[in-house]
């Protein structure tokens, strides 16, 4: 169990659970313009998740499916930082419900991983005009009851888990919310008062495969190298045979899948 285990409902936060919905993501950006402050949005039932690049990610019964809505300062790329507290959190919250022999990492840049296969995932996206984000909805996903079938995602991608599998621990959608929005409103406290080094620090020590082979792939290029870790901006770190590469975005494969 982590110290934040059992912690109260972060005071100014809202929450709100719907019995069913498109997307938590849609439903924050539609409540974007009638909600002044930080809010979770929950659903029992998720039908058209997404995931990063447009892909679609299905929520089996019983999966947790929610969006954090916030109205972030700064611009672009220090909210996309936010990604990395999203991650710390559920980090934090799924080894408070798995227990202690579970092996939890998070993959850059948006997923938990639990021993070895893919049990959660991140995504952001801005709710703005122009260049400036006016809200953000931080979406996450975790296959609590139940993963779906490893043929229906890509070659290469992460076997998906979930946590009732690989431990055996039922978790309610509801109990999982309790555990990791106080989590995340810890991680981002750590952030606005101390900056993003401790985000970071905190991080790099989840980090799965950091040190070993990696491959960073785009929509154009691919480069294999060691993971070094990431830099101030969370841009990957990756030494490869011509050079240290900084890469800002891309899908990373592990060596064996």
């Amino acid at each position: 169990m982590t110290e934040r285990a059992g912690a109260a409902w972060p005071e100014g936060v809202a929450r709100h659970v719907l019995g069913r919905v498109d997307s938590t993501n849609a439903e924050a950006q539609r409540l974007a313009g009638q909600l002044s402050g930080p809010t979770w949005i929950m659903a029992r039932q998720q039908t058209a998740g997404r995931g990063r690049r447009g892909r679609d990610w299905s929520t089996g019964a019983g999966n947790f499916a929610a969006s954090l809505l916030l109205r972030p300062q700064g611009g672009p790329a220090q909210v996309a930082k936010l990604s990395f507290v999203a991650a710390l959190a559920l980090d934090e919250a799924l080894t408070a419900v798995c227990g202690p022999f579970a092996r939890i990492a998070i993959k850059w840049p948006n997923d938990v991983l639990l021993n070895g296969g893919k049990v959660a995932g991140i995504l952001l996206e801005s709710i703005g005009s122009g260049q400036g984000v006016d809200a953000l909805a931080i979406g996450i996903g975790v296959n609590l009851a139940e993963a779906p079938h490893p043929d229906s995602v890509e070659p290469g991608a992460m076997a998906p888990v979930s946590v009732l599998a690989e431990t055996g621990h039922a978790v309610t959608q509801d109990d999982f919310l309790d555990l990791l929005a106080p989590s995340f409103d810890h991680w981002l406290r750590q952030m606005q008062t101390y900056g993003f080094d401790p985000i970071r620090t905190a991080w790099l020590a989840r980090a799965a495969k950091l040190g070993e082979t990696i491959t960073a792939r785009t929509g154009r290029d691919s480069w294999t190298g060691r993971f070094d870790g990431i830099d101030e901006t969370g841009a990957l770190i990756l030494q490869t045979a011509e050079g240290q590469k900084i890469i800002p975005a891309a899908d990373v494969f592990f060596e064996g899948g």
